[in-house]
């Protein structure tokens, strides 16, 4: 499925999200993409996972995967 099984493995982060400190793990292959376009867009990538967690409506890891899903299609 991967050609590199590394970007399978889940990588843990931790941002800080209305005063409070969470973590968020992901597959590194969506945090490169999340990388990807927080750079595209000249943002941080807290800055993008506040964006996400604004419009979000299930948890945070599933809307991070379903915006870089998006990104990638676009």
């Amino acid at each position: 499925m991967f050609q590199n099984p590394e970007k399978a493995r889940f990588h843990k982060r931790s941002v800080s999200l209305h005063g409070h400190k969470t973590s968020v793990s992901l597959e590194k292959a969506f945090w490169d993409v999340l990388e990807e376009s927080s750079q595209a867009q000249g943002i941080s990538l807290s800055q993008l996972i506040k964006d996400v967690d604004e419009d979000r409506q299930g948890n945070l890891s599933s809307a991070l995967r379903l915006y870089a899903l998006a990104y990638v299609q676009k």
